[in-house]
């Protein structure tokens, strides 16, 4: 005689599963937090639980090793990024080059609001990319590709829409944005301003085939 399987109940589920995945998401936020502003080479898993109130043991329910956190946190940072630069480059209310400086102004408001302690997480971590796990270069590799693909995409909806010469490689000067893009937000926190990514946006603008 088989025992019959006990019926779920309906509504909200169990407290516990709530809680897990809720204590995995506040760890996560924590470390874009603090991995933003310190980088992953210097950063310790002490200082990111101490913030969540989460004992050390019980990090390594949540993540196998401080390197899949790390990972985690890197895709959770890239999607974030990637609905922001979304709802800036895909605008089509607004003009494809002006959109770019939509995203400049964001990004300039969320840097002064952190006081200039928060660059870029992707642009921080490849600046040490020598000193970490060798999966993370690929990762970063990927992420910025993606956040390229977006912009190049912009710049395409610039060739139709007259304001960029159909002759203008998009992918390369994607690229070349991104690069210079990652310098300007470098050098925005050291001088604790955000003229360099005014400087950066007007200079690839002004470069840009008419």
């Amino acid at each position: 005689m088989s025992i019959p399987e006990p019926k779920r109940r309906r509504g909200r589920p169990p407290k516990i599963a709530r809680e897990n995945h809720d204590t995995k998401a506040e760890l996560i936020r924590s470390g874009l937090e603090h991995l933003t502003e310190y980088g992953f080479a210097s950063s310790g898993i002490d200082q990111i639980l101490k913030k969540v109130g989460v004992p050390k043991g019980s990090f390594y329910h949540y993540f196998a090793s401080k390197e899949s956190f790390g990972q985690e946190v890197i895709a959770c940072y890239d999607q974030y990024f990637g609905r922001k630069l979304d709802a800036y480059l895909l605008d089509e209310t607004v003009a494809p080059l002006v959109r770019l400086s939509g995203f400049v102004d964001d990004a300039k408001a969320g840097m002064a609001r952190h006081s200039f302690k928060r660059g870029c997480l992707i642009g921080n971590l490849g600046q040490e990319v020598d000193s970490l796990p060798e999966g993370f270069r690929q990762q970063l590799v990927d992420v910025f590709g993606s956040w390229q693909q977006r912009v190049a995409g912009c710049l395409k909806a610039a060739q139709e829409h007259g304001s960029l010469s159909r002759d203008a490689d998009c992918d390369e000067l994607a690229e070349h944005f991104w690069i210079g893009w990652e310098g300007a937000v470098s050098r925005a926190k050291l001088v604790q301003s955000s003229r360099p990514l005014d400087q950066h946006l007007r200079h690839f603008l002004g470069s840009l085939p008419g």
